[in-house]
């Protein structure tokens, strides 16, 4: 088995070296979002309910009551690929990033981000309809053509300054989350990062709504897009995933409670 894991390593630190993708460069930044789940939990457990979290957890009682918030029967397995994983974003991604921040202004890679996140429209509108939420389809519809108009592409975030137009993001996770699928076991997945078997299943899904996927065809480009994307986005954060996981007893637990707390966050809204 250890040898197995140093071969899975070794070839996804070599489409670590091809795509510099990491589990916290996704929009919206989990690093960021896990440090603030982090903080947020011990503020409001004095403000709220506990029937609210019965809402969030009310299909998994039992470990609830043993600690957890998610079952993770492959603990073992998640807690190697969270070293590999860990080992390559100070070993290859961090450096890289500060290296890219170093040469490009702050506004330049803001304004990228941006931009990819605009275009992404149509994984999160598809999947406020299957929802069945109108008014956040129609608010995503509306802040995607301000930004991609007067936001010169989605260059500059315009519809920021008009809270109606900024709905918390959907995907296909949140989605299967509305149909009343289970989370199912935590996965700490490869190169991407935490994850559960019901959003890796909705991060399939939402992979064929990306535009760039259906507007690239050629397979090389998507990957150097991506990567770009990775650096970018990383560029724009380095020291919250540290600060984060410094501060923790157990930065795989903290990673993984503080991930499905965000995750159900989202899906209540």
């Amino acid at each position: 088995m250890q040898k197995l894991i140093l071969v899975c390593g070794f070839f996804f630190l070599l489409a670590m070296i091809c795509t510099s993708h990491s589990a916290y460069a996704d929009v919206p930044d989990h690093s960021i979002i896990l440090a603030q789940v982090q903080q947020d939990s011990a503020s409001e457990a004095n403000d709220e309910d506990e029937e609210d979290d019965e809402e969030y957890y009310e299909d998994e009682e039992e470990y609830e009551e043993e600690g957890e918030l998610i079952p993770d029967p492959l603990e073992r397995l998640n807690r190697d690929f969270y070293a590999l994983n860990n080992a390559l974003y100070y070993a290859l991604l961090k450096p890289v990033s500060q290296g890219y921040g170093f040469i490009v202004p702050e506004e330049i890679r803001g304004a990228i981000k941006n931009m990819f996140y605009n275009l992404r429209f149509p994984v999160r509108f598809i999947n406020c309809l299957l929802q069945g939420k109108g008014g956040k389809a129609v608010a995503e519809f509306n802040s995607f053509f301000l930004n991609t108009t007067v936001g010169f592409l989605g260059m500059a975030n315009v519809a920021s300054g008009y809270p109606h137009l900024n709905p918390s993001p959907e995907d296909f996770g949140q989605t299967l989350a509305v149909w009343q699928v289970h989370n199912g076991a935590y996965l700490m997945l490869p190169i991407l990062g935490p994850s559960s078997f019901r959003d890796g299943v909705g991060l399939v899904a939402d992979t064929f709504l990306d535009p760039i996927w259906w507007l690239v065809e050629d397979s090389r480009t998507r990957i150097y897009i991506r990567a770009f994307e990775t650096v970018n986005a990383t560029s724009l954060r380095i020291g919250d995933y540290e600060a984060l996981t410094e501060a923790a007893l157990d930065p795989y637990i903290a990673i993984r409670d503080a991930y499905v707390q965000y995750r159900n966050k989202l899906i209540a809204e």
